[in-house]
């Protein structure tokens, strides 16, 4: 028994297999891959051995918030706790420094909206150094 051949039909290479891998294979690698932001330019900051530091200028902010959305600015009430209110006293204690560190310390009981509101007007002023206080429990 002769088969017979046509000599005028390619034979066909399915190519949806192929195309299958190479995705998962791109879906994999994409999902793998860390990216890492570097900074293009390399700056080296003057040094200055006689730093002068103003008197008046504190450490650090804190901003405590009681269970009663009260708030204090270095342990001085503040009139009320509407974002203009903790903006003026920002702006009155720091003046134009903005790398002043601020330290947010919340009661545990305070309404989850007084601690977003700290924080939104912080980086609305330009603080970026925000640090939330805790106390640690010794878990045994």
């Amino acid at each position: 028994m002769r088969l017979k051949h046509n000599k005028a039909e390619d034979p066909e290479i399915n190519m949806t297999s192929l195309i299958d891998v190479v995705f998962l294979l791109l879906i994999f690698f994409m999902v793998s891959t860390t990216f890492e932001r570097q900074a293009v330019l390399k700056v080296d900051l003057p040094e200055a051995s006689n730093v002068s530091i103003p008197e008046n200028q504190p450490d650090s902010f804190e901003l405590v918030i009681d269970k009663n959305g009260q708030f204090y600015l270095n342990d001085r009430q503040l009139a009320n706790g509407n974002p203009a209110t903790i903006r003026a006293a920002f702006i009155e204690a720091a003046g134009e420094d903005r790398n002043i560190p601020v330290v947010l310390r919340a009661d545990a009981q305070t309404p989850h909206h007084f601690v977003v509101t700290a924080m939104d007007v912080t980086a609305q002023l330009g603080f970026v150094r925000l640090s939330i206080a805790t106390e640690r429990v010794n878990v045994e």
